[in-house]
């Protein structure tokens, strides 16, 4: 006679098994072997509400191993969330809410997007940092309005991957003690056994990196998983919980083997298991009633447990009225709308590197949003981008606004996912435009996300100079323009770096990407709000007749008003059209882009020192851009610039080219 409790985690672990069969794709090897250690997590531990996914102070539950998602939606499903069986048995299919990794803003309860291993480990670091600062900022005594926990669900595969390495360091040098891991040891991965590339000892690693580390022998003992986590919340160190695990538990034929991992079990292996665990092997998407009747007494106990906090909240908002609307202020997203008409914004006089002009609005934004939060990989001095009189984060100060992320750019890029998926802060980081080869993967993840995180690139192109080719940024601007929902901002001096940062202040549905000089740019007459929207019309051309477009962004823009008065000089009508995002140029209406870009002048020019791809929609063809379409060279950045092209003299030489004069 099976127990209340061997009945429901074998629940979860044929919910899973009939999505994956159902659907024909999938894992069931981690929900099979991880059901029973889930279980203890989300009925003894996780404070959530399923009526309320959004509660701010809900703990966070992270599946790192995101390819287990039928595990989290069988979860979901029992503890009420709005996920149906009909749901479930859409698992893997167009348009459905359940699909093959949990996706952020698409199921609810589901609280990043993972799949590609070791990020939503490292988001998860970033939530954890989230609270302890949002804790320190409202927390008051008899108020702890901010108190929760971030847990992760993580495998082999976790472990192994560089960027999970990169955040439990700094977790660990953070002592983020409400950082919590569940590490799924099955010792399988798709190839076979781990023992065929990793073999050493996780549990020293960590601890080398500052962690409590805690181990369970037995997955299926959910009192001893249980016990574990509560030992971990003791400690004001971040917790590993090594739990020894079976991967594909119950399956005769695949239990703790690789062919459990990815691939249905099969018709015939399912039914075995199904009579292995003592389960009915003629029911699928199977809920017993007085499992259904425990997760609903579940349901109610974690409501109530909301309802207490919004007693707390309401006695917080009498007793503290000020912190309580800051409060709600850093949760809202919201910017102060007198920031757009600071005239220290926009104030600019003299050349300056576009990193530098970023710098000095970061500090004005910073009076405006005591809520932006951010740092660099270890490059504040060269990327100017450290909040002067904030503070930084550390282990004895949770004040403090700025990261010191270390030498760690694929964790900061997934931290600062994390920090925005949490709630509370516009969050920022930055490093070399080069080093963006580093930390693509969560860029990638935010843009999916629409998570509004801002990333400031500096040393933008083979203007870098002495440096040389791996210091020289060339193909990294069309990598960014490749992903969707990423808006690339490229600005020519000062004024446009003021915009481009309003604009990603202002962006709720994606991130932004400053793209920044490091050498000086002069300030260009006629810049200004007119770069929110993409592209416009910097210098028009001198009398009534328009001949040809010259299109520019970033340190290219001057040469190419320079370029328009050598051209105008010889009775050439020139338009010189500033270009700093062309994605946020496309979301313009067609009439504005006609306006800008008169579809009967077809003769135009692009300029940028980048690979030339991306331009050929605004010029016409792959033809009209100069560009650079090999490595740069280590020598001062003037020399290279001029060695690679982009010079006055080539834009004049082509343009006439391109008008056979």
């Amino acid at each position: 006679m099976q127990s209340l409790e061997e009945k429901v985690v074998n629940t979860i672990r044929f919910l899973a098994v009939d999505m994956i069969e159902k659907a024909r794709s999938g894992h069931p090897g981690l929900p099979m072997g991880g059901a029973a250690m889930a279980y203890a997590l989300w009925s003894r531990c996780l404070k959530h509400c399923p009526g309320a996914p959004d509660w701010p102070d809900r703990d966070r539950f992270v599946l790192s191993a995101g390819h287990g998602s039928a595990l989290l939606y069988a979860l979901l499903h029992l503890f009420g969330y709005d996920l149906s069986l009909d749901d479930l048995k859409q698992f893997r299919q167009w348009g459905s809410k359940t699909p093959g990794h949990p996706e952020y803003g698409h199921t609810p309860g589901v609280e990043t997007t993972t799949g590609p291993l070791g990020q939503g480990f490292a988001n998860a670091v970033g939530m954890a940092l989230a609270e302890a600062r949002l804790a320190a900022e409202f927390n008051r005594p008899g108020f702890k309005v901010v108190d929760h926990y971030t847990y992760i669900y993580a495998g082999d595969g976790c472990m192994m991957e560089g960027v999970s390495a990169e955040a439990a360091s700094l977790a660990g040098h953070l002592k983020l003690g409400k950082l919590i891991c569940l590490y799924d040891d099955n010792n399988i991965t798709i190839d076979g056994s781990t023992d065929i590339c990793f073999t050493e000892d996780v549990g020293r690693r960590f601890e080398a990196y500052g962690w409590q580390v805690l181990k369970v022998e037995d997955g299926n003992d959910i009192a001893a998983v249980a016990g574990a986590l509560a030992r971990a919340k003791e400690d004001k160190r971040p917790s590993l919980i090594i739990v020894r695990t079976e991967i594909g538990f119950g399956s005769p034929n695949k239990q703790g083997s690789a062919e459990a991992h990815g691939a249905p079990l099969g018709p015939e292996e399912s039914r075995l298991a199904k009579e292995f665990l003592q389960w009915p092997a003629d029911r699928t998407f199977y809920v017993p009633d007085d499992v259904r009747e425990h997760f609903e007494k579940l349901k109610n106990e974690l409501t109530r447990a909301k309802e207490e906090w919004d007693l707390l909240m309401a006695r917080y908002r009498d007793s503290y009225p000020e912190p309580a609307a800051r409060f709600d202020s850093w949760l809202s997203g919201e910017i102060d709308k007198a920031l757009a008409g600071d005239p220290d914004l926009w104030h600019f006089e003299k050349p300056m590197a576009t990193r530098s002009a970023s710098g000095q609005v970061m500090q004005v934004l910073a009076r405006y949003l005591p809520n932006m939060m951010g740092g660099s990989a270890d490059l504040n001095a060269s990327t100017k981008t450290y909040l002067k009189g904030l503070g930084d984060f550390q282990a004895d100060n949770r004040r403090g606004n700025n990261i010191n992320f270390g030498v760690r750019e694929h964790a900061m890029g997934a931290i600062l996912s994390g920090i925005a998926l949490h709630g509370g802060f516009r969050c920022f980081g930055s490093t070399f435009f080069v080093f963006l080869d580093y930390m693509k993967p969560a860029v990638r993840l935010a843009a999916l996300m629409g998570l509004p995180v801002v990333y400031v690139f500096t040393h933008d192109s083979i203007a870098v100079g002495e440096d040389g080719p791996t210091h020289q940024p060339v193909e990294q601007l069309a990598h960014l323009r490749a992903i969707p929902n990423l808006h690339v901002f490229r600005p020519a001096d000062g004024r446009e770096t003021a915009a481009a940062w309003l604009h990603a202040l202002r962006r709720k549905s994606g991130p932004t990407a400053l793209i920044l000089s490091r050498q000086d740019l002069p300030q260009l007459p006629g810049t200004g709000e007119e770069a929110l929207k993409g592209g416009y019309i910097l210098s028009p051309e001198t009398g009534s007749k328009l001949d040809f477009i010259l299109m520019a962004s970033g340190s290219e823009t001057a040469l190419a008003l320079e370029a328009q008065s050598h051209l105008q000089e010889k009775g050439i009508g020139v338009r010189v059209v500033s270009m700093p995002c062309l994605e946020l140029f496309l979301e313009q209406s067609q009439a504005y882009r006609d306006l800008v870009l008169p579809p009967a002048v077809a003769a135009r020019l692009a300029v940028e020192a980048a690979l030339p791809a991306g331009w050929e929609r605004f010029t016409g063809g792959p033809d009209r851009v100069i560009g650079i379409s090999g490595f740069g060279a280590s020598a001062p950045g003037k020399v290279v610039l001029e060695k690679m092209g982009i010079t006055v003299e080539n834009i004049v030489r082509r343009a006439e080219k391109i008008l056979n004069r």
